[in-house]
């Protein structure tokens, strides 16, 4: 089956790439010993983390509250659950 570009067995020539070019290995990396890459690495991990939105000390705050809040919110209801199992355990076997 065709359409207005070409048929789905037979890719279009501009989507080809010719097989004489080559990629080139290595990059960046490529010509630099271990502490070069070392240091390349350390670099890449300070442009990341400067593209970081930190968070402001209330949103902190905030974050920080809503997690404890949960935490014991689940903690009350695996105990309520923990001991109605006991009860139940306790109730069948006695």
């Amino acid at each position: 089956m065709t359409d207005a570009v070409g048929s789905i067995d037979m890719p279009d020539a501009e989507d080809e790439v010719p097989e004489s070019k080559k990629t080139r290995k290595g990059g960046k990396r490529g010509k630099k010993g271990p502490l070069g890459r070392l240091a390349l690495f350390y670099r890449q991990i300070v442009a990341e983390l400067r593209k970081v939105v930190w968070p402001t000390r209330s949103q902190l705050t905030t974050y920080t509250t809503v997690v404890i809040v949960f935490v014991v919110v689940m903690i009350g209801l695996v105990t309520v659950i923990d001991f109605g199992f006991q009860r139940v355990i306790k109730y069948v076997f006695g």
